[in-house]
């Protein structure tokens, strides 16, 4: 082969290894790189078990997928509204959730109405935070409860697109802000035993003693040092004007145990853990109570109405939570129309 033949055959090899380069990452006319298309929230899989349902969906914001839980309404033939209920600190992944401390479910099998069982979430308050945490990881539920899944539950559901939501303990601030962040997506919201405030002293202690001594997180990573305006931003008591129009239920106890609180937790934990649950128990619905009521005066000051079930008695534990749910379920059916 001539010299100059051979010239032109290893500048065509130069030429096509530089194209196959230029491919693999992405490189565009003008030296620019594309970047791989981010992968688009998603209901990734539905395993179906008779009336209960469980979903895979996609979270472009934490970009993992987050199993949901969907007990389905008595008449699957019909279009029916959502019922989120959300677990308390440990998100359901353990054995702290309505399914496994309740018959919250069998309440509600007969009812026109999807039950929505987030799973995850442990530690996070469900809200979005400023950072990825080493212990609790990426942690952008606002934007997942709010944006990405609604819409993703409507179409995978059939529903009527018409919601409801409740929660407990951490997550009973939860559920405020979530109704703040998207005024109108919840028309009726139950907060059960939950600290409205976090921007202040106290609240900050609460939300510490949850994220930090029981979780392991930081909450420099979820809203930033004490004085990061995220702590006002996400205080459903400084933004309870947010609240205006959504059917509100609030309860909580006045932290006095009953009989019945003391055997659950000596019964539950003999010996001095027992003790010291019980000691846990009264102190944080004693907190989570001047919190409610803190709430209850601010709403009243704007004239915002909401139905109120403070009790005498009661610690921080599952049955007076099942009960409010019993008691908030018209006001909750009510935004679902049914």
């Amino acid at each position: 082969m001539k010299l100059s033949a051979l010239r032109t055959v290893a500048a065509l090899r130069t030429t096509a290894v530089a194209l196959t380069a230029a491919l693999a990452v992405g490189v565009v006319a003008g030296g620019a790189a594309t970047a791989e298309p981010e992968k688009p929230s998603a209901v990734s899989s539905i395993v179906k078990d008779g009336r209960v349902w469980h979903l895979k969906v996609y979270s472009a914001a934490m970009k993992k997928d987050i199993t949901i839980d969907v007990q389905r309404p008595v008449d699957e033939s019909k279009p029916a509204p959502n019922f989120y209920m959300l677990n308390g600190l440990d998100g359901g992944e353990g054995t702290a959730s309505w399914a496994a401390q309740t018959q919250a479910l069998s309440f509600l099998a007969d009812k026109q109405v999807n039950v929505i069982q987030p799973i995850g979430g442990r530690g996070s308050y469900y809200t979005d935070w400023k950072a990825e945490d080493p212990k609790l990881g990426l942690n952008k539920w606002s934007t997942f409860f709010t944006q990405e899944l609604p819409p993703l539950i409507d179409a995978a559901l059939g529903s009527t697109g018409l919601n409801s939501l409740a929660g407990l303990s951490t997550s009973g601030t939860s559920v405020l802000q979530l109704a703040e962040a998207n005024p109108g997506l919840f028309k009726s919201v139950a907060a059960y035993s939950g600290c409205a405030q976090i921007a202040d002293p106290m609240g900050k202690q609460a939300v510490k003693f949850s994220v930090e001594t029981w979780a392991g997180g930081k909450t420099a990573n979820m809203y930033g040092p004490d004085n990061d305006p995220a702590w006002v931003e996400n205080d459903p008591v400084i933004n309870a004007e947010k609240l205006r129009g959504t059917n509100l239920y609030i309860s909580s106890g006045s932290g006095m145990p009953t009989n019945a609180d003391v055997a659950y937790y000596l019964n539950g934990a003999p010996g001095p853990m027992g003790v010291i649950n019980l000691g846990l128990g009264i102190g944080i619905e004693a907190a989570t109570n001047a919190c409610s009521q803190n709430l209850k005066t601010k709403l009243d000051s704007l004239g915002i109405p909401a139905t109120y079930q403070f009790t005498p008695m009661g610690t921080h534990y599952w049955p007076y939570w099942e009960q409010a749910l019993h008691e908030s379920w018209p006001l909750l059916a009510q935004g679902m129309g049914i």
